[in-house]
């Protein structure tokens, strides 16, 4: 952090990328604490029109101009050192900070920094303790990746002493963060246009781990076999949980009604009978990750269990967004082969006729390294309408071509862009369906087209 970076009333910051999950819920905070903000992002959307509305100011292109009067500037990490504004303020001395850092200056402020790390379950997990510091009266401040309905976006600022934060990976920006709990859900290769492969992600990861004080603990998935190996001879205070034994936090006697989880959560001081709003097995995990991230700070298993079965959900994880000719529309996030087969195996579970997939795979880099894998998760659903790939920061230099993966597949079919996408789930979508619109980019659009 630079030393002439202030985030006290009055400081003027421009946000570059100020649309993202992340630097949305860090503008609000900062107008929060009295700082005058701004900021830029490319094009218009949901986050944008939320900022405008509360007073904060947004330019739709990036030029050298917007930051002129800042103190200082922080940016995302898809921002680059190419950027205009980025360009602009370095030749006229403005410190430029990243936005993980700037989070991770506020989060110094508290007592209990709970942070929620792994390559899947990230904003699920935190949404799930926010609701159990909720129902524990701890009133915490929260930064969470995704609408939370709880508390009606994506930030909280709270009066108590434990921020419950989301952490991701991505050019190391949990590194940023001063957890006293390091909740590490699950380890895979990902982002490897940052990273060079699945040791560099371990090695983050091991470096996020050491980050927790003495007095603090590492919660950590027993039943992943990267995070068992990247915490091998880790010094720290490690609590295990997952399904296997040896794990302290634990879920026993699940089953499954019409996919959602019912099990005894099994905690160090007892257990109790938990039932979740939410589907799939995956979801059983998250909610043992929220649980053991409240270990040994006096939270009651009442308590636990009563935010654990409160918790309906976040935007765009497993979304309900309305029907279509008497099928059921759901929107996800997933974007990895993994989390793409989870929710697949969930929805499965859960009695539908057939399940028809729009799927749009999130920037080429991914979709390259894991063509295969998501091929084999494609194959899980019945019907599949492949998007263009949402680009994100990247240009296709990968060869890769969704026309040919649909060829590939005898489930498939490519269509592009959204609205052929929407016509032909109009055609072809009838009563007992889900329909399941699914990835990181935009696709949600289809939603709208669809129930608007």
């Amino acid at each position: 952090m630079q030393k002439n970076f202030r985030m006290t009333p009055g400081a003027r910051l421009c946000l570059v990328g100020i649309g993202g999950i992340s630097m949305s819920s860090l503008a609000f905070a900062l107008q929060a604490r009295g700082c005058e903000v701004w900021g830029s992002d490319r094009s218009e959307n949901d986050m944008t029109l939320r900022l405008e509305s509360a007073g904060i100011r947004v330019v739709h292109e990036h030029r050298g101009d917007t930051v002129e009067t800042a103190d200082a500037v922080v940016r995302t990490a898809a921002v680059h050192d190419d950027n205009p504004e980025i360009l602009r303020a370095r030749a006229l001395g403005i410190p430029v900070v990243e936005r993980a850092e700037a989070w991770g200056a506020i989060m110094a402020e508290y007592r209990h920094v709970l942070c929620f790390s792994g390559c899947h379950g990230k904003s699920s997990s935190t949404g799930l303790a926010t609701h159990i510091g909720m129902e524990a009266g701890l009133d915490p401040s929260v930064m969470i990746g995704a609408q939370l309905p709880l508390i009606d976006g994506n930030y909280r600022i709270g009066h108590g002493q434990v921020f419950v934060a989301e952490a991701c990976e991505y050019c190391d920006s949990f590194l940023s963060f001063p957890p006293t709990v390091a909740v590490i859900h699950n380890i895979e290769e990902d982002h490897l246009d940052y990273f060079a492969d699945l040791t560099a992600i371990k090695a983050s990861f091991r470096r996020f781990a050491e980050k927790v004080p003495a007095d603090g603990i590492v919660a950590a998935n027993r039943d992943d076999e990267n995070v068992r190996d990247t915490l091998a001879g880790f010094s720290g205070n490690i609590l295990w949980y997952g399904l296997s034994e040896g794990a302290a936090v634990t879920a026993k006697d699940i089953r499954m009604e019409r996919g959602f989880p019912s099990f005894r959560l099994v905690l160090p001081e007892g257990e109790t009978q938990v039932t979740l709003r939410i589907p799939g097995l995956y979801n059983v995990y998250n909610a043992l990750a929220a649980a053991a991230a409240y270990q040994g700070q006096g939270v009651s298993i009442d308590a636990i269990r009563r935010g654990l079965e409160a918790y309906g959900g976040i935007s765009r994880r497993f979304e309900v967004r309305g029907e279509i000719n008497g099928a059921t529309i759901i929107d996800d996030y997933a974007h990895h082969p993994t989390a793409l087969r989870g929710l697949l195996a969930a929805v499965r579970e859960m009695g539908y006729s057939r399940i028809l997939l729009a799927f749009q795979s999130h920037t080429y880099s991914r979709t390259a390294e894991f063509y295969e894998e998501f091929k084999d998760a494609l194959r899980l659903a019945d019907r599949v309408l492949l998007a263009d790939v949402y680009a994100a920061r990247e240009v296709n230099v990968y060869g890769v071509d969704m026309a040919r993966m649909a060829e590939e597949l005898p489930n498939a079919e490519y269509l592009g862009g959204f609205d052929a996408i929407a016509a032909r789930i109009r055609e072809i979508a009838r009563p007992g369906d889900v329909v399941l619109t699914v990835g990181a980019g935009d696709i949600f659009k289809v939603n709208r087209l669809l129930t608007e």
